[in-house]
């Protein structure tokens, strides 16, 4: 059944009206037509199950049928501040895996070897939006707006969550598994291609992030972040 993202729902409208850009895509692209019935998620726990009444190609008229709320909600919260990388294509690979595997919150945090400063979150949030409709999820990542990592770790002085950080500089460092227990909020901070500088790492540690281990394999950026969903995901399953 057909996934369409429509985050102006809500759990108590009977019907809804698609927007021209959806509706164009259903009725001219999908050739759907009266009485055929999709799914609409809208990003905060909702899925929908609906049916076409008036399928109009510029406002496609729904009957909404069936709604599950919170639905498929994770029981952890996992935030990973990732370094964007320097190929911008490698980091959208990354938000689309991530939010196959499950991730919550994402920050784009530069530090003092970053070769990307900037990065444009209309396109990020596309790459989100294609990713959780794929994988047919209710909610939707937030992409938060890119900051230093001195002000990233600033901002998460008040956050009551277990942090890590994972480098490649050689230190006592611990697995994933050891560091995290289940069920709980996670930080994870991951640097840029050059890594954080060692004034960096000292500074995030004494603000409270633990340095773990990914494994002997030196990854690359997204590589590493990806592998700490995919381990968080474990932990939690």
């Amino acid at each position: 059944m057909h996934l369409f993202y429509t985050p102006e729902i809500e759990s108590h409208f009977a019907n809804f009206i698609l927007t021209e850009e959806e509706s164009k895509h259903a009725i001219r692209v999908l050739r759907l037509a009266n009485r055929d019935q999709i799914h609409l998620i809208d990003g905060r726990g909702g899925f929908y199950r609906a049916e076409i009444i008036d399928a109009h190609p510029k406002r496609t008229t729904l009957q909404i049928i069936e709604i599950q709320e919170a639905f498929q909600k994770p029981s952890y919260h996992l935030h990973m501040a990732v370094a964007p990388t320097k190929n911008i294509e490698r980091f959208e690979w990354f938000l689309e895996k991530a939010t196959e595997v499950g991730v919550q919150e994402i920050t784009p945090v530069i530090s003092e070897h970053s070769e990307r400063k900037e990065v444009k979150p209309d396109r990020l949030n596309k790459v989100i939006v294609a990713a959780m409709k794929q994988s047919y999820k209710a909610y939707m990542p937030k992409l938060n707006p890119a900051m230093t990592l001195t002000n990233f770790l600033k901002q998460q002085e008040q956050v009551s969550a277990q942090k890590a950080i994972a480098h490649c500089v050689d230190s006592e460092k611990q697995y994933l598994s050891q560091v995290f227990t289940p069920q709980q909020d996670y930080v994870i901070l991951i640097g840029p291609e050059g890594d954080f500088s060692t004034e960096e790492i000292g500074k995030t540690i004494s603000s409270g992030f633990v340095p773990i281990s990914l494994g002997e394999a030196r990854l690359r950026t997204e590589t590493a972040a990806l592998t700490s969903c995919v381990e968080v995901a474990l932990l939690n399953r």
